[in-house]
């Protein structure tokens, strides 16, 4: 992953012309590498810095959730399936906001594109898709873009000494406890 990370960078800061259609494919293969949207944005900010990094980051971002868009009307069935894991996770009566969806994008840990799956299910039609994707995408691009650009200006001592502060504080903040169900303890034989 870091080497990929790494390789990644040094192709796109030689690109030239080339670098900003370099950076936006790596949104639409983004997918395909398991790499999470803040990565993406935060190199963005690496290496355009926050304007620049933002406007390349909400087009690739915004042809992504085009791109799940095509994908979910040409595969009704991964659809169905997709909509009941969204029930499982999120709740069978539970429809969010656009503002609420924009919100959800800044958290790291929530999947891309189940959140793009309720836009799909809130939205109307395309248009009002692609209106609220665009919507929903400018915050997460900016925040992280912007974050890149502050990280590149640390000095590597800051950097260092930031990860020695909160790789403990990761470690010591965790869950310490285990919920076992009773069915999953005590399996039943039918």
């Amino acid at each position: 992953m870091d080497l990929f990370g790494n390789y990644l960078l040094a192709l796109i800061e030689t690109g030239g012309f080339f670098a900003p259609l370099l950076f936006i494919s790596c949104h639409l293969l983004r997918p395909l590498f398991f790499l999470p949207v803040v990565l993406i944005c935060i190199s963005g900010g690496v290496l355009f810095g926050t304007v620049a990094g933002t406007v390349y980051s909400v087009i690739g971002i915004t042809l992504s959730s085009l791109l799940f868009y095509g994908v979910i009307r040409w595969m009704p069935g991964t659809l169905n399936r997709l909509l009941c894991l969204k029930q499982k996770i999120i709740g069978s009566h539970s429809e969010l906001t656009t503002p609420q969806i924009a919100l959800l994008r800044l958290i790291p840990f929530i999947h891309f594109h189940l959140l793009s799956l309720c836009l799909f299910e809130i939205s109307v039609g395309f248009k009002d898709y692609m209106k609220s994707s665009l919507l929903s995408n400018i915050p997460l691009a900016l925040v992280y873009t912007s974050i890149g650009k502050w990280i590149s200006g640390l000095s590597p001592l800051y950097i260092l000494v930031s990860l020695a502060i909160l790789l403990p504080l990761i470690y010591l903040l965790r869950r310490k406890e285990i919920i076992i169900k009773w069915n999953d303890f005590f399996q039943v034989s039918t």
